[in-house]
C-alpha cells in the first residue's frame, strides 16, 4: 500500500481577503480526499483558533491535522505538495510562493513571477498593452502625489469621462472598489482606495456583459466555458461575489460562437502571456466592439459562491476532480 501524499493547505493570512481565504481553504479541506491525501490546515496568521474540522471517512467528525507557522512545514514530515489557499498580498501576489521555491517545496497555482504581475493590475495593463490585448482606458494616481489627488476630478474629466470605477492597485474582491459617476465623489473614492494600496488605478466603466473565463493547465492549457455574471448591484462589488443571493451566475454564458471564441482565446493569451501554472481567471466584458479584459486571476476563489469551480462544473469536471488536477499539475512543475 502507497503512502498518502501529503497536503498542507495554507489559508487564512492578514489580508484584507483572510475570510474569503478561510472560506476557500475550509472548501478546499472538506472536498479532498483522505483515503488519498494526508492533510495539515495551516492558518498563516492565527493558528489554531480558525482552523476547520471536517467530516471523517467514516462519519466521525475528526480534526484536520492544524500546523500555526510556515516555519513547522518541516515538522509535519514536510508536505508533498502545498495547496495555496491565500488570496490578495501576501499570499497571491509571488511572496509565499518564493518562500516555497526556496524550500524546494511544489504548491498548486502560478509561480513568483506570474503571482507578482497579475496581482499588479498596472503592470498587468502595461503587459496586455504590449501585447495587444485590449483593456479599459485608464490612468494612475499615488497617494503620495497630493497635487493631482487634489486635482484628480479634473484629470479623470479630461481624460477619461464619468463614470469611471476607482480601484486599489494590488488588491482583490473589490475591496476599496468603487464605482464613480459625480466628479464630486472622487475624493472620497480615492481616501477609501488608498486604505488598501498606495497605488490607485481608475478606469472607463465598460458597458457590456460582464463575463469570466478560466483557464486549467501549465503548457498544455484549456478554457472553461464562460461564467456570465449579472450584479445586482451597480458593479461586481463584495456582497455580489460572495452573498449566496448575489449576483446571478449563469454558466455557459449567453453568448454568440464568435464572442465565445475570442473570450476563451483572450483568457488563454493572458494565462499564457503571464505565464500561469495550474490555474486562471480572467475578467473581462463583451463589448458591441469585442472583449475587453479587466484582469486576471491566479489564485481564484473555490468558496460555495466561486466561479471557478461553477466553469469547472460546466465542463462536466466536479469539484473534488478539479482539485486533483491542481494537485497534478503542481507535481508537473520543473
Amino acid at each position: 500500500m502507497t503512502d498518502k501524499l501529503k497536503i498542507a493547505v495554507l489559508m487564512g493570512g492578514q489580508s484584507a481577503e483572510r475570510g474569503v481565504s478561510l472560506a476557500t481553504g475550509t472548501q478546499v479541506l472538506n472536498a479532498l480526499d483522505s483515503e488519498k491525501y494526508a492533510l495539515y490546515a495551516i492558518d498563516t496568521a492565527t493558528g489554531l483558533g480558525s482552523l476547520p474540522r471536517r467530516a471523517g471517512v467514516d462519519g466521525e467528525d475528526t480534526a484536520v491535522t492544524a500546523l500555526t507557522q510556515l516555519p513547522q512545514l518541516e515538522k509535519a514530515g514536510r508536505p508533498d505538495i502545498v495547496f495555496i489557499a491565500l488570496h490578495g498580498p501576501g499570499g497571491e501576489d509571488g511572496t509565499v510562493q518564493g518562500f516555497l521555491e526556496t524550500l524546494r517545496i511544489p504548491y498548486t497555482g502560478s509561480g513568483v513571477l506570474a503571482s507578482a504581475l497579475a496581482m499588479d493590475k498596472v503592470r498587468f495593463k502595461m503587459l496586455c498593452t504590449s501585447a495587444s490585448i485590449p483593456t479599459p482606458a485608464g490612468i494612475v494616481i499615488k497617494k503620495s502625489e497630493s497635487a493631482r489627488r487634489r486635482r484628480a476630478e479634473i484629470e479623470i474629466g479630461q481624460q477619461l469621462g464619468f463614470p469611471v470605477v476607482i480601484k486599489p492597485n494590488r488588491q482583490g474582491s473589490s475591496y476599496g472598489t468603487r464605482l464613480v459617476k459625480e466628479p464630486e465623489d472622487v475624493a472620497e473614492a480615492l481616501k477609501d482606495t488608498f486604505r488598501y494600496d498606495d497605488t490607485a488605478l481608475i478606469e472607463e466603466c465598460i458597458q457590456g456583459t460582464e463575463i469570466t473565463v478560466a483557464v486549467l493547465g501549465n503548457d498544455d492549457c484549456v478554457a472553461l466555458p464562460p461564467v456570465e455574471i449579472i450584479p445586482k448591484h451597480e458593479f461586481f462589488d463584495f456582497e455580489d461575489k460572495y452573498s449566496l443571493d448575489g449576483a446571478e451566475e449563469i454558466c455557459p454564458a449567453r453568448l454568440s460562437e464568435e464572442d465565445t471564441k475570442e473570450a476563451k482565446e483572450l483568457a488563454l493569451e493572458c494565462h499564457r502571456l503571464l505565464g500561469c501554472r495550474g490555474m486562471s481567471r480572467t475578467d473581462m466584458f463583451v463589448t458591441e466592439d469585442g472583449c475587453i479584459v479587466l484582469e486576471t486571476n491566479t489564485i481564484p476563489g473555490m468558496t460555495p459562491t466561486s466561479l471557478l469551480p461553477k466553469a469547472a462544473a460546466a465542463a462536466g469536471i466536479s469539484f473534488e476532480k478539479l482539485l486533483d488536477l491542481l494537485i497534478g499539475y503542481a507535481q508537473e512543475k520543473k
